[in-house]
């Protein structure tokens, strides 16, 4: 038994959001599995998913949130749940097998960030054992203004403190894409050509604009950036 976890919080994604990863993991991966939602709202939640309190981080909040609440995953426990666990982005899209997320060899697993700038991983698809690496989060509550100053976000963290340890390994690179770098073309291109899906591509992020909806339609979320339709992602997303 594995388990595939989200999170849902705040009012950025509404629960048809989660249903819609609940059903794509259903089509795509093969493995007994639990599928959990850790939230702090499940009205709307499809019957069959699992849910729970998002644990509370250590300590309080200020400011931006930057995703610092992922972090939880990583405490000695997490409810009653145990092993392998793969944590998807609740606005991702899943157009591939993911059984092989779960044999992949590596302790913690988690997406190559492509702008370095923005630090090492990006935590939109990471697999990791629950309990494993606690320290992740009691460094975290230890630390937590000198790690707000040096790191971005969560992520940029999260990767950086595993990869110190000798513990962090990513995803191959064709598996999971960005649909703002991998599917998007750029202008002129980008007012004729709809974005395409590169070939192997198994799960694709959204990270920042747009959002899936947005994209199915053309949006692109700033005025800058321009994009036709890419209903192909109505196939995948529902």
């Amino acid at each position: 038994m594995v388990n595939v976890i989200c999170m849902k919080w705040g009012h950025k994604y509404g629960p048809e959001y989660v249903n819609r990863l609940f059903n794509m993991v259903q089509r795509n991966l093969r493995l007994e599995h639990r599928f959990v939602c850790l939230t702090d709202n499940s009205t709307g939640l499809d019957a069959r998913i699992e849910t729970f309190p998002i644990p509370d981080l250590p300590i309080s909040l200020s400011g931006p949130e930057r995703g610092w609440k992922k972090l939880t995953t990583f405490g000695k426990s997490l409810h009653d749940l145990s092993g392998t666990t793969l944590f998807l982005d609740v606005d991702i899209i899943i157009t591939g097998s993911l059984d092989e997320f779960f044999t992949e060899v590596g302790d913690v697993l988690i997406i190559k960030e492509w702008n370095a700038r923005h630090g090492k991983g990006n935590s939109s698809v990471y697999r990791f054992t629950i309990g494993a690496h606690a320290d992740v989060l009691s460094n975290f509550a230890q630390n937590f203004e000198i790690i707000r100053s040096n790191y971005r976000n969560e992520q940029a963290y999260l990767a950086d403190y595993l990869d110190k340890k000798g513990a962090l390994r990513f995803w191959p690179d064709v598996w999971v894409r960005s649909f703002k770098r991998h599917c998007m073309h750029y202008f002129p291109k980008s007012l004729f050509v709809p974005p395409t899906l590169p070939a192997d591509t198994r799960v694709l992020i959204f990270h920042g604009y747009p959002l899936p909806d947005q994209a199915i339609v053309g949006e692109t979320g700033k005025w800058y950036r321009t994009a036709r339709p890419a209903t192909w992602i109505s196939t995948y997303w529902y």
